[in-house]
């Protein structure tokens, strides 16, 4: 049986062999044969260049068409390789475009005063005014000296079920007919519940427009949005010592899908002037990545559209409802909201850990939140001027019951319009596609080979 069996290999092993045998002599043909084969192909080439190498006698002649062929070569194949290493660059160009239009819609607007509580509510107690900054420090970086802490202490010891938010909502700056005096879009009289409250590092804050009302198309008749704040210093105070010593009405100009972003942004109208605010409307359009830094499938949990404070916002949420168990009110969320001993225990340290480590980045494709793809800013240009003269003075001052005094200290007057009716689109496009680059590789090619031939 082993016999037989080593027949068979060896049997099988003789016919691969002259299988292989003949196949090579069929594939392969004999020297002399392939000679003839080449010195055909190149004499009947359209590359001239190489008929003149073959068919010349010269060796000068040869050597000297040889070196042409080459060189040739050479040149198209780097402009080649220099298209794909441009290609691969990465490169983009940005367009700007300026539309007219008839009417354009109007932004929202977010106001707050600078002094964010009631007086008698934080009469001798600095401790509120501590126990906000640890919470508005997860919008905006906040140190505090250590020598507060200990009132803070105490405070937390005897006020352990008090809610921060509560007393702010209750205790804080509000919006009504005394301290919005007058309110006029576009003609039309607006009121205080026109405006949507929200919670911001200046505590309680008010939006204008807050619904994107497609009745919020305007044009350039009218005076745009005109309103009078009374900041009523003798009810609302802040802590100088804590580094607020300011007076007035900051607001921010911002998309109505977008919360407000106030962070060393907001545009500050002191008391006793009259800020003439002219906006401009930009929309920017970014590549993704690797032509930009946006990535366009992200998407927010609790935001209508992208942006990188949104992105942010929601970013330390959730590690901060990971490591403390709860959720901070000034942050996006449905979880269970954050008791003061937290605050003061966790969330405040968390939020150190979240600025040190990086864990919640902005800019960059591979950061937490990189740039959006689309986003609307409205660039702006303020003026100022002292509030009214001396009969507005004693107008206001009539008709209030208050001295020109109280006038010049607490009334602040804000008028927003647009500059123009047109917007602005910056669109950053790819400076080269796949399809161009093939199309300039094929383009190339015809070139070298067409002006070859006309040489030859």
């Amino acid at each position: 049986m082993d016999q037989l069996r080593r027949f068979i290999q060896s049997d099988a092993k003789e016919i691969l062999e002259k299988m292989r045998l003949y196949l090579i002599k069929k594939l392969l043909p004999d020297l002399e044969d392939r000679r003839k084969f080449h010195e055909k192909f190149a004499s009947s080439t359209s590359f001239h260049g190489v008929q003149n190498i073959v068919q010349t006698q010269s060796k000068a002649r040869r050597a000297l068409w040889l070196l042409i062929v080459i060189g040739g070569l050479a040149i198209v194949i780097w402009q080649i390789c220099s298209r794909f290493i441009y290609y691969f660059s990465w490169p983009t160009t940005t367009t700007v475009v300026v539309q007219y239009v008839e009417n354009v819609k109007f932004p929202a607007v977010t106001f707050c005063n600078m002094n964010r509580f009631q007086a008698h509510a934080v009469s001798n107690l600095k401790a509120i005014f501590i126990i906000w900054n640890i919470v508005s420090a997860i919008l905006q970086k906040f140190s505090m000296d250590d020598k507060y802490f200990q009132e803070l202490n105490y405070f937390l010891l005897g006020n352990q079920n008090f809610s921060i938010k509560d007393f702010t909502r209750e205790n804080g700056f509000y919006l009504n007919s005394s301290t919005l005096l007058e309110c006029d879009f576009f003609g039309k009289p607006c009121y205080p519940q026109d405006f949507e409250h929200i919670f911001t590092e200046y505590g309680n804050c008010f939006t204008f427009n807050h619904n994107d009302l497609s009745a919020r198309r305007v044009s350039l008749s009218g005076r745009g949005l005109h309103l009078l704040f009374d900041v009523q210093q003798d009810k609302f105070t802040d802590e100088p010592a804590l580094g607020y010593t300011d007076a007035g009405i900051t607001f921010v100009v911002h998309s109505p899908q977008e919360l407000p972003r106030f962070d060393g942004l907001g545009l500050l109208t002191p008391v006793g002037t009259h800020a003439q605010v002219a906006i401009r409307q930009l929309k920017s359009i970014i590549q993704e990545y690797p032509w930009g830094e946006c990535k366009p499938d992200i998407k927010l949990r609790y935001h209508k559209i992208y942006s990188t404070n949104g992105c942010l916002l929601e970013c330390k949420a959730r590690y901060i409802q990971d490591w403390c168990g709860c959720l901070p009110f000034i942050l996006p969320g449905n979880g269970t909201e954050c008791d003061l001993l937290k605050f003061y225990k966790c969330v405040y340290p968390a939020v150190y850990d979240i600025e040190i480590k990086g864990l919640c980045t902005v800019g960059t494709h591979n950061s937490t939140c990189p740039t959006p793809c689309e986003e609307t800013d409205y660039p702006t240009t303020v003026t100022y001027a002292n509030f009214g003269g001396e009969n507005a003075i004693k107008y206001f001052s009539t008709k209030l019951n208050k001295s020109p005094e109280y006038i010049r200290q607490n009334l602040v007057r804000i008028e927003i319009k647009y500059h123009d009716l047109s917007y602005k689109i910056t669109q950053q496009q790819k400076a080269l596609t796949i399809s161009e680059l093939l199309v300039q590789t094929r383009t190339l090619l015809c070139e070298v080979l067409h002006k070859t031939q006309t040489l030859f």
